[in-house]
């Protein structure tokens, strides 16, 4: 099968298809978010795409995102998508307990509706899940054929003809790049030879792009983010962006790191842990997975903290990061971080932090702006690598290394991206619908 090149115009016109891999607690409390934003059961708080504002005009005057840009709104959404166990999204989202069972109860007949196709699985990537849903092993050409079949199905089913791919399933083992990785003739071989350094996560990406649809890892996992992907999405006009959604203590680095660098304070020691108890804890339990997680984590604050440049205040930097599976606590991660910092005449001072988030709660307002952006991005005619939807993720897919981590450079690239494309498209008439407040 050839792969299929995007026609998609600027306007968004019919259902935009969610395509999801991993139907577990980020996903359901999206899928369920959406439905009860629908119902007008609640606010899409923590959604920029939602609730933010862009600038327009003259005095900082401000629109919504949407009246700036043409992005597809929630009751465009149709969702569908794999997973290793055959729950539905309402019985993975009772199961994963982040959701209230009242709230749950009035999205039920909308979540009983989406019911998985069997996933991908490979022991040797994800080794602490007993899949019960998966579909018969096989070579890789005949799992990438059997996704594309799903996907097809699904567009027929749906009308939808524009879609987006979001990867959250369970974060896959250390997956180190070679050769294989870098250009698409080499991946296309090692596929046909079932090479075992390729994950199933790198099977859906590839089935997406072969389908033209964008993809977005919400994970850790090396799933896009290499050479050979991101010359068939900008050959093709096919967005890539991720990895691993920047949600809670990441987050607050990402907005705690950039102050002290502005406040010329030294930083002499940064040291997180974690304790959660959800499917993704468990996983990360395995020592690979951790590794891979590990390796996302601790590249976001050296890239801010710039030891290099800044050899007085960092040069000495002590940077640990622990995850702790424990399963009472669920889905509700509690983090620690102790920070070391110095001032005046290197005098020593600390920093305590403790944040008992809410992972998933978190994590779903970026899954609806990213699956929102990034069908933006492909009818504005982007493609390959979009590094404009940093803002996101700890680590983020660009062109060139090194990637931007600091959280307010990232908001201005999304802001300035946003203003591009607004402009790009004024040709068609796409001026913001309110007047300027």
């Amino acid at each position: 099968m050839r792969l299929t090149q995007s026609t998609n115009g600027s306007v968004p016109k019919g259902p935009l298809g969610v395509l999801i891999v991993g139907m577990g607690a980020v996903s359901t409390s999206f899928i369920a978010g959406v439905h009860a934003v629908r119902k007008g059961l609640g606010k899409p708080f923590g959604s920029l795409t939602q609730m933010g504002r862009l600038p327009y005009g003259e005095a900082n005057g401000t629109v919504p995102f949407g009246d700036l840009v043409p992005l597809a709104g929630l009751d465009d959404l149709v969702f569908g998508g794999w997973d290793l166990y055959p729950d539905d999204a309402y019985a993975s989202a009772r199961n994963a307990r982040v959701l209230d069972r009242d709230l749950l109860e009035e999205l039920r007949p909308e979540l009983e509706a989406i019911q998985p196709w069997k996933g991908l699985y490979d022991p040797r990537f994800v080794r602490r899940l007993e899949a019960t849903h998966c579909l018969p092993a096989g070579s890789h050409a005949a799992s990438v054929e059997r996704v594309e079949r799903d996907i097809v199905r699904f567009r027929k089913t749906t009308g939808a003809e524009r879609m987006v791919l979001l990867f959250t399933a369970s974060t896959e083992a250390h997956a180190e790049m070679g050769a294989l990785h870098e250009d698409p003739a080499a991946f296309e071989k090692a596929l046909r030879q079932d090479d075992p350094r390729i994950s199933p996560g790198m099977l859906y990406a590839y089935a997406a792009l072969r389908q033209g649809i964008p993809i977005i890892n919400c994970t850790p996992s090396r799933v896009a983010d290499f050479p050979a992907f991101e010359e068939i999405g900008a050959s093709h006009g096919i967005p890539i962006a991720g990895r691993d959604l920047k949600t809670g203590q990441t987050l607050m680095k990402t907005i705690l790191a950039p102050g002290f660098k502005m406040r010329a304070l030294g930083v002499a020691g940064w040291y997180s842990t974690n304790i959660l108890g959800n499917r993704d804890g468990e996983v990360l339990d395995d020592p690979d997975c951790f590794k891979t997680k590990q390796e996302s984590k601790l590249s976001v604050l050296r890239s801010i903290l710039d030891p290099e440049q800044y050899p007085d205040m960092y040069g000495d930097l002590a940077h640990n990061v622990r995850i702790d599976y424990y399963k009472p606590r669920g889905d509700n991660k509690e983090a620690w971080d102790n920070i070391d910092v110095f001032g005046w005449l290197g005098y020593p001072m600390q920093i305590k932090i403790n944040f008992l988030c809410r992972d998933s709660i978190l994590a779903a307002p970026l899954v609806l702006d990213l699956a929102l952006l990034a069908d933006l991005a492909q009818r504005a005619g982007e493609a390959g690598f979009v590094e404009w939807m940093s803002l996101f993720f700890k680590s983020p897919t660009v062109h060139e290394e090194p990637a931007v981590h600091d959280l307010y450079r990232q908001y201005a690239m999304l802001e300035t991206a946003m203003q591009d494309i607004a402009a790009r498209l004024a040709d068609e008439h796409l001026e913001p619908k309110r007047s300027v407040i």
